[in-house]
């Protein structure tokens, strides 16, 4: 009588090209990665370094609500993808508009805190160090999360349109990349300009 053998071989799955869609973001995430490391790395060798005021500890205030919407986000936008990936599109236009207005009320206090600064406090971009670095960091930043709401916004009238299903839950989800890559940016240029720059 046969014996089978201790341990079946498993059948390999053949190894295939990842997506280009995938590997085109990925490959633009690390490019916009090593841009933002050279604007972190100016903002904390000139902290303490303008000749005059404001300084940051004066007049910056930590943005706690607009960060926690922000970094919901990512949450938003994880499950509006996988609802489309399971073909609910009632749940992912939902999700996908939560995740549309978070991101536009941290722009829209993104731009209310600008507005602060510049008209309350008299920090502009060539006022001293500081406000050269901190507009661009913050505003490198900013402009990142318009491109990204401006995204959000064009599959959110598509879908309303009928031009989004399930079949296309791949390219949403490379575009979803995109934005949690935004968020994580977040979390450094925050603990950077609003914990350790005051």
């Amino acid at each position: 009588m046969s014996t089978l053998p201790a341990t079946m071989p498993v059948a390999e799955r053949p190894w295939t090209l990842p997506a280009r869609g995938r590997v085109g973001m990925f490959c633009l995430i690390a490019g916009e990665a090593a841009i933002f490391t050279i604007f972190v790395v100016a903002y904390i060798f000139y902290i303490g370094k303008s000749l005059s005021g404001p300084m940051p500890g004066q007049v910056l205030e930590i943005p706690i609500i607009t960060t926690i919407c922000l970094l919901s986000s990512s949450l938003t936008i994880h499950f509006a993808v996988r609802a489309l990936q399971r073909g609910n599109m009632g749940s992912f236009r939902i999700f996908w508009f939560i995740t549309l207005a978070l991101g536009a009320i941290f722009l829209i206090g993104t731009a209310r805190e600008w507005h602060r600064l510049i008209y309350e406090n008299g920090l502009t971009i060539s006022t001293n160090l500081f406000g050269t670095t901190y507009y661009s960091l913050v505003g490198l930043h900013a402009f990142h999360v318009t491109v990204g709401l401006v995204g959000l916004t064009l599959v959110m009238l598509l879908s309303v349109a009928g031009k989004v299903h399930q079949e296309n839950a791949e390219p949403v989800d490379v575009f979803s990349l995109y934005w949690h890559f935004v968020d994580v940016v977040w979390v450094v240029v925050f603990t950077v300009v609003y914990l350790v720059g005051r």
